[in-house]
């Protein structure tokens, strides 16, 4: 499945409007709307700069978002989420989640931990179950989250919605994954991608968008509207796939 698949199925007409949420759970509440305006508006201007061709795609991609922006802001502001609790604070004017930065990338501390990487997604890997992946280029590092669409048949590979085909080791299929920054700092040309065992570290830092340079932290990035919808998918407690 191609990237950004996941939120082009078509939508109903009754789901088109944003604000016109008469009786639909979350449109009453204050900052609602204004959730819903800043990741509309944050999507359009991602989508006015990306280099889709591919006229249809992009008209489901448009049509869905009233769509993904309402679920996404229903969950920002929904107190229903008390059975799974997590760590991130509510950026409504940004649409955004918000949690202290620690002062390194906490994947970097996870690079060696490949036998347990590798257990625990022998065990936990399905179809939907949302994952951490670092990612190390010239500017330093971030974590992205992506979500598992393919394991192969003796569950000893997966493939991501985004990011492809990974090892339950954490290896990128299609690459050879660094040790740590400084290797990375070397390979100026090359962008390296490990698959990572979830943590609340880690996936707070994930949803938070959090960036490091290979010295100290950054300003964090803006999650797509895909990652957002990601991030509502999470189970806090165990970070194995939510039973809904």
């Amino acid at each position: 499945m191609a990237s950004g698949d996941k939120l082009s199925h078509s939508i109903p007409n009754s789901q088109v409007g944003f604000f016109s949420e008469a009786g639909e759970l979350g449109g009453s509440h204050p900052q609602f709307n204004e959730i819903c305006t800043a990741l509309y508006e944050r999507e359009i201007v991602s989508l006015a700069h990306s280099e889709i061709k591919n006229l249809s795609l992009l008209k489901r991609r448009m049509g869905g978002l009233p769509y993904h922006v309402k679920a996404i802001a229903r969950y920002m502001i929904s107190d229903g989420i008390a059975n799974n609790p997590s760590p991130l604070k509510t950026d409504t004017h940004n649409g955004s989640w918000y949690a202290k930065q620690s002062a390194k990338c906490p994947g970097i501390n996870h690079l060696d931990d490949v036998e347990k990487r590798e257990a625990w997604y022998m065990k936990n890997a399905r179809y939907g179950l949302v994952v951490p992946v670092l990612i190390l280029n010239m500017e330093g590092s971030h974590i992205e989250l992506d979500s598992i669409d393919m394991v192969n048949q003796d569950n000893t590979q997966l493939h991501l919605n985004k990011n492809g085909w990974f090892a339950n080791t954490g290896e990128c299929i299609s690459s050879t994954p660094l040790r740590d920054e400084m290797e990375a700092a070397t390979a100026l040309s090359v962008q390296n991608k490990i698959l990572l065992r979830p943590s609340k570290a880690i996936m707070t830092a994930a949803c938070c968008g959090h960036t490091w340079s290979f010295k100290s932290k950054r300003s964090p990035r803006a999650l797509s509207l895909r990652e957002m919808r990601l991030s509502t998918q999470i189970n806090w407690k165990n970070f194995t796939l939510l039973n809904r």
